[in-house]
């Protein structure tokens, strides 16, 4: 009788991909479908990132969790949100940031400095927990969104501390992104200043090269340039919150300490490998179409890991906080637009 063929156990890594495989088809799915919508309509509010935290939400309010579907939604929240980060480096180069001039990099440094801790002061004001005012601090300060999610991986805040710190992020920006040009004229601002202004203060990189483009050219340039310039800041940025974090944490319980943000350094990494100008310009415009994806996907599966009612119980004050911190930030840079001329 001939030997029985033997067979061997599937291979864990094809195990987990098996296990991770719902949930991320889920959350690129929607990420898809929000970039989709996005290029359709041409409203430079639709942001992918806040349509797929939408599109989420919606879809645990109606159908629920899924037990299926938790694996590959953890796995999009961390590891896909930090690869998107890193890859958002390539779209940054040192030439880049050169170009705005030494007064325009002071002005992007202290408005990401002051920013921040500003944000963390008045949310302890306004009795706000303090891991959600340092999310809110991040998104105003840096890039919005994708500083938001790359700044919980030091922050830790809950899901519902991410959510609720997108939704203030994209109402103040999105309001930013409307007031803007009407208060280019009455302010007396040129074409390179309101541009400055625009990405110095304006949160998401959509809102604030739609809001610069209104100026015209030589706006949208300085404008698309300056923000660039915060986004460069995210690493550093997200090092120090991780720092003062740790520190914090310090005298509350030895258990709890703030992870390195390694993926920190691999974007700094891929920014000064940009800036050598061996990176073919195939990869940075892959960059261009993968990091909105993966970060869509990110956010997707924050909002499907999102329960309203925990989100209702934040109450408003995370709201005024919000608004706050925008005041701040667009004072601030009008401020410095003028002093820098």
């Amino acid at each position: 009788m001939a030997a029985p063929i033997a067979t061997t156990a599937p291979q864990p890594f094809m195990q987990r991909m098996r296990g991770l495989a719902p949930g991320l088809a889920f959350c690129f799915a929607v990420a898809a479908v929000a970039i989709v919508v996005r290029n359709a309509t041409g409203i430079a509010a639709l942001n992918p990132v806040v349509v797929a935290l939408v599109l989420g939400i919606a879809w645990r309010a109606v159908m629920g969790p899924t037990a299926s579907m938790k694996p590959g939604v953890a796995y999009a929240v961390r590891p896909v949100l930090r690869a998107a980060i890193v890859l958002l480096g390539l779209q940054v180069t040192l030439g880049m940031l050169w170009a705005l001039g030494p007064g325009a990099l002071v002005l992007a440094v202290v408005v990401v400095a002051t920013t921040l801790p500003f944000t963390i002061w008045l949310g302890g004001v306004l009795g706000v927990d303090r891991a959600l005012a340092q999310l809110v601090g991040t998104g105003t300060a840096i890039c919005g969104a994708s500083a938001i999610v790359a700044a919980n991986q030091v922050a830790r805040g809950r899901d519902e501390d991410v959510t609720y710190a997108l939704a203030v992020i994209t109402l103040c920006g999105t309001a930013a992104l409307l007031i803007f040009p009407v208060l280019a004229g009455p302010l007396g601002l040129s074409a390179r200043e309101y541009g400055l202004w625009s990405g110095a203060a304006i949160h998401e990189v959509v809102q604030a090269v739609g809001a610069a483009a209104a100026g015209g050219p030589e706006a949208s340039q300085s404008g698309t340039v300056m923000k660039l310039a915060r986004v460069f800041l995210l690493a550093p940025a997200v090092l120090a919150l991780g720092w003062w974090v740790a520190r914090q944490a310090g005298g509350e319980a030895a258990a709890v300490k703030a992870p390195v943000p390694w993926f920190a350094f691999g974007f700094l990494g891929l920014v000064v490998l940009g800036s050598t100008g061996l990176v073919p310009a195939e990869a940075v415009q892959a960059s261009r179409f993968l990091v909105p994806l993966m970060l869509a996907a990110s956010v997707a599966a924050l909002g499907f890991s999102t329960d309203l009612k925990a989100l209702k119980a934040r109450g408003v004050a995370p709201l005024l906080l919000g608004v706050g911190s925008t005041l701040w930030i667009t004072l601030l840079a009008l401020l410095g637009v003028k002093l820098i001329g």
